[in-house]
């Protein structure tokens, strides 16, 4: 055993990508300035009825974990509940609110930067988190100007849908359940979706829903938006892969800018 409050000098290289699966002996020397740490946020939701509640869980878990084989990061265990003001009225639904979630993404990385840590990455598989992982980012930049935090959705992901999709998007902004989450879901996840209860819903969201508080009850019953009957594995191959890219890109430009200082 080491000293008290202490581990004792690692003894071996060990390159898992998992922060919680390493012990205090072999994550000593994987905390470096340029090593990315991967903060997956998810949320507990309605996703219709062929999609589980823990979908953006799901997502984000497998898409962080691809994001860190690929850059050579480390990926911190999930933080399982977002911000669910849209679906809250759903049965299953649970929310934090902006504040905690902020509160959660400064203080978790007060405690990585004194440990060395440069690249702070938040990918949330759910877009009602960005708001909050914004402000946390936005907060530990003030206070610590050589960090470099990510807030991340799928990059590109509505460009890169529109070159796979066969059904028209309900939102410029929202994939939900339908035919381009469903698919990412057949890609990473699966063994969690099941295509015979798939819905093709197609909502009319108000004129002024983007403009003020409009719980998602107000316009579906399902909380699809969208055709999720023509999702397919080969379009989440293609929607995950090619966002991961530009994710990569980033994150590269996060390192030489870390190595600059």
């Amino acid at each position: 055993m080491g000293t008290e409050g202490q581990c004792p000098t690692r003894a071996s290289h060990d390159e898992t990508t998992s922060y919680g699966d390493a012990t205090c002996v072999t994550i000593s020397d994987r905390l470096r300035a340029d090593v990315p740490v991967i903060l997956p946020v998810g949320a507990i939701e309605a996703h219709g009825p062929h999609l589980p509640l823990r979908t953006d869980n799901l997502l984000a878990e497998r898409y962080a974990q691809l994001i860190a084989e690929r850059t050579e990061g480390l990926v911190l265990p999930l933080l399982p509940y977002g911000q669910v003001f849209s679906l809250g009225d759903f049965p299953g639904s649970l929310s934090l609110t902006n504040q905690t979630i902020a509160r959660i993404v400064v203080e978790l990385g007060e405690g990585l930067y004194r440990q060395g840590t440069r690249i702070f990455v938040l990918f949330s598989a759910h877009l009602g988190n960005l708001t909050a992982l914004k402000e946390g980012a936005r907060e530990l930049w003030s206070r610590h100007r050589d960090m470099r935090v990510l807030h991340l959705f799928y990059p590109d992901i509505q460009k890169l849908a529109a070159k796979v999709r066969e059904s028209p998007a309900a939102h410029a902004s929202y994939i939900h359940a339908c035919e381009i989450e469903t698919s990412i879901m057949l890609y990473l996840a699966p063994e969690y979706v099941d295509m015979s209860k798939a819905l093709a819903e197609h909502p009319v969201l108000p004129i002024d829903a983007d403009y003020t508080p409009t719980p998602w009850s107000t316009f579906t019953k399902t909380a699809v938006l969208g055709n999720a009957q023509l999702a397919t594995k080969e379009k989440g191959r293609f929607l995950v892969e090619e966002s991961l890219k530009r994710v990569v890109a980033i994150i590269e430009h996060e390192k030489e800018m870390v190595e600059a200082n």
